[in-house]
């Protein structure tokens, strides 16, 4: 009973920490995150006219905290037995149940009334990437620590972008820039980007 429900647990805290993800890169549109868009399920909100809150998300929070729960009854019940007889088993079973069909209709819903329709903000993630000062790392290995610190300070003093101040310096041209900060190569292993720019060393 126990490493079923230890199981159960597992998959409980899996589904609660998706939907807490998905609510915070849903947040804003104004003062979150943004990211992505949850089905509007809901028209609004008592306060908040025109909100769309995270109810699926915040729906199979509240299952998989039970589950939790559940597990915890379920532990202290397997605990109580004594000898070959454990007069808990009601308790149980009755929880084991309940987890179980709780998260079987939680991970249901959650595929069928939230991820299936989830969609990206494609042009608010590369905005938020066009102004991110991470690009600075894939420059480093042409420009070195300093230089890219410098870049970064620059920046934020002009409040302007990582490829700005890079292609003003002049130690990067326009298609330097564009290999070497490329976001789907920044995903993979190894230095971005083929050719060095004019500020690296070797």
């Amino acid at each position: 009973f126990v490493e079923v429900s230890g199981m159960l647990k597992a998959a409980a805290v899996n589904l609660a920490k998706i939907s807490n993800d998905l609510r915070l890169m849903a947040s804003g549109p104004v003062a979150g995150f943004g990211e992505i868009n949850l089905p509007p399920l809901q028209a609004g909100s008592s306060i908040m006219p025109g909100k769309v809150n995270p109810v699926i998300p915040e729906a199979v929070r509240q299952a998989a905290y039970q589950v939790l729960a559940n597990d915890g009854a379920i532990t202290m019940g397997a605990q109580a037995g004594e000898l070959e007889l454990n007069a808990m088993l009601p308790l149980i079973a009755d929880n084991l149940f309940i987890s179980l069909e709780l998260l079987n209709r939680a991970a249901g819903i959650f595929m069928e009334r939230c991820i299936r329709d989830i969609t990206a903000n494609v042009e608010h993630c590369q905005a938020i990437l066009e102004n991110s000062m991470v690009y600075a790392t894939a420059l480093t290995p042409y420009i070195g620590y300093e230089r890219a610190t410098a870049l970064i300070q620059q920046a934020r003093f002009n409040r302007s972008t990582i490829r700005q101040e890079a292609l003003q310096s002049g130690w990067f041209t326009e298609e330097q820039l564009q290999s070497i900060l490329d976001p789907y190569q920044l995903t993979k292993p190894g230095i971005p980007g083929k050719k060095k720019g004019k500020g690296d060393k070797s």
